[in-house]
């Protein structure tokens, strides 16, 4: 059965989020939904996938209980599940970027439609910048954006006080995976007194969704996302990237010939990195993993 995969979040504000969790995982797991949902005070976060003709009952759900919006729904389909089970977190941050007084539901930079982005992000006094972690902006990015080159969006804040100066008089377009951390970033930047701050309407998902692989488009490469498919190309295919399971790096078809590659326990990015026990442990779930796959295929016979 086809599955719809569904991406999302609302900033809000949630006065009890422990008790909102509580309900929605048991409507999901109701509705065989499977996926991450991260809830707290400022709102909710997620990725799901779900059976196609229960889809709209679950967006009904969460319209109704976080007034997440038609628009606010980035949606695909995939063959099967690309999550393994469902998870329901509360945390201090739907996004975390450790500035607790930035509220996008109070101030926020102006939205660009995916129709759009290319001819703005084109314009010279535009400075594009990519909020996302160095490794996913190495695995595509529309041409010519800025690579802050931060390990977690925590460190966005601290990256853009070194630059402000240099950028203070640009405008500035900002985009990521879905909308949330732009969206963040650009409030953020308005606190700091920048005027003209503009990001993506719905991240790149949402821009792949309306212009795909257009002649005019800016962007190169695949995106990645939280997922098993690990990228998707600009038709919203699945890419050809897996991850390294022993440090979840994202991976070419290439990499695999690399000599430092071993299945389940190395690639070129973590080779050399880990303690002999964790080796050892590694190869021993490699073991296991094998052994049951190969069980499963004699129970097939």
């Amino acid at each position: 059965m086809t599955k719809t995969i569904l991406a999302f979040y609302k900033f809000l504000h949630l006065q009890n989020p422990q008790k909102e969790k509580a309900k929605l995982a048991a409507f999901l797991e109701e509705n065989s939904t499977v996926g991450t949902i991260i809830l707290s005070n400022e709102g909710i976060n997620g990725m799901c996938s779900l059976d196609t003709d229960k889809t709209e009952k679950v967006k009904s759900y969460l319209q109704k209980n976080f007034t997440v919006t038609k628009s606010d729904f980035k949606e695909s389909t995939a063959h099967s599940n690309v999550f393994k089970k469902l998870s329901v977190k509360v945390k201090k941050e739907i996004v975390t970027l450790g500035l607790p007084k930035i509220d996008p539901t109070v101030i926020v930079g102006t939205y660009i439609e995916p129709e759009d982005w290319d001819s703005f992000i084109s314009k010279r006094e535009v400075v594009t910048i990519d909020t996302r972690n160095d490794f996913e902006v190495k695995l595509g990015t529309f041409e010519g954006s800025v690579n802050p080159q931060t390990v977690s969006f925590h460190e966005f804040s601290e990256w853009w006080k070194d630059k402000c100066k240099a950028l203070k008089n640009k405008k500035i377009a900002m985009f990521c995976t879905g909308g949330i951390r732009c969206e963040k970033a650009t409030s953020f930047l308005k606190t700091e007194g920048i005027e003209e701050v503009y990001h993506l309407k719905g991240g790149i998902l949402n821009y792949f969704d309306k212009v795909g692989n257009s002649e005019t488009s800016k962007w190169k490469g695949d995106c990645f996302v939280f997922d098993q498919r690990v990228t998707v190309n600009s038709h919203l295919e699945p890419g050809d990237h897996e991850l390294c399971h022993a440090c979840r790096s994202p991976l070419r078809l290439t990499d695999k010939n690399h000599e430092h590659y071993e299945k389940g326990v190395s690639c070129h990015k973590c080779f050399g990195t880990k303690t002999d026990k964790k080796i050892s442990s590694l190869k021993e779930r490699k073991k296991q993993i094998e052994l049951l796959q190969d069980r499963r295929r004699k129970n097939e016979r």
